[in-house]
């Protein structure tokens, strides 16, 4: 739909011969937070994958703002607005945290409401700017996280990804992260939120999928799922 910032319709995906994704569709709407939930191995960094342009999916189609991206190379979908917060961080740990950052900079689109500049990312994340100089990789857990997020948005996405946000964080810088991917929310940026804390992902999200075996077996607003209609326990092991 023309209102969807992100969608994947119909896709198959593979590494090698294990068919990975069958017939995978979501979409995220402009502004919105989808939340893509799932046991370990569901598929759900597979999603991301295909989405950014690392896996090209055998069949179905990648859309952007309603422009077809499937099938372009990973640098050219990222310049039509698209930027990953991986799992597991990928930081470049030989380099400062200015370096980082700024490898990752390209101009906003124009008009764009909340351009995000070096000045903008410290002061998003106040310990970036004080440990800016600091080699990357001799930053903490939840610093590190931070420098991944402010470098994906230093490439003035209109759609961001984030693959486990949380992952292996303590409580407090938790909720730090979580308190930053609601005011991008609040800024308008369209985000796919890829989590293994459930909670996290209802606090946050408008929409929810959950892959199951590769393939979708829920697809509703966090609301309707809120409400209780559907067993949770059964998709993803939780109450």
């Amino acid at each position: 739909m023309a209102d969807d910032a992100l969608s994947l319709a119909g896709i198959d995906a593979f590494y090698g011969d294990s068919h990975v994704l069958q017939g995978v569709s979501l979409s995220l709407a402009e502004g919105h937070v989808l939340g893509l939930l799932g046991r370990n191995g569901a598929g759900k960094t597979t999603c991301m994958n295909v989405a950014v342009g690392l896996l090209p999916p055998r069949a179905g189609r990648v859309s952007l703002f309603g422009e077809k991206v499937s099938g372009r190379p990973p640098e050219a979908i990222a310049m039509r607005g698209l930027a990953l917060v991986p799992q597991g961080r990928r930081i470049f740990r030989s380099l400062s945290v200015r370096e980082n950052l700024t490898v990752a900079a390209r101009k906003p689109v124009a008009g764009a409401r909340h351009p995000w500049t070096l000045d903008a990312v410290f002061a998003a994340f106040p310990r970036l700017a004080e440990r800016q100089r600091q080699t990357a990789g001799y930053l903490s857990g939840g610093e590190q996280q931070m420098l991944a997020i402010g470098r994906a948005l230093m490439s003035n996405p209109r759609v961001l990804l984030m693959d486990e946000p949380s992952e292996g964080l303590a409580p407090q810088i938790v909720a730090e992260v979580m308190s930053t991917i609601r005011r991008l929310k609040e800024q308008g940026l369209s985000i796919l939120l890829v989590e293994q804390n459930v909670k996290l992902v209802f606090d946050l999200a408008d929409d929810i999928v959950i892959l199951n075996s590769g393939r979708v077996v829920v697809s509703n607003t966090a609301g309707e799922l809120r409400a209780g209609r559907i067993d949770l326990h059964q998709h993803l092991g939780v109450f």
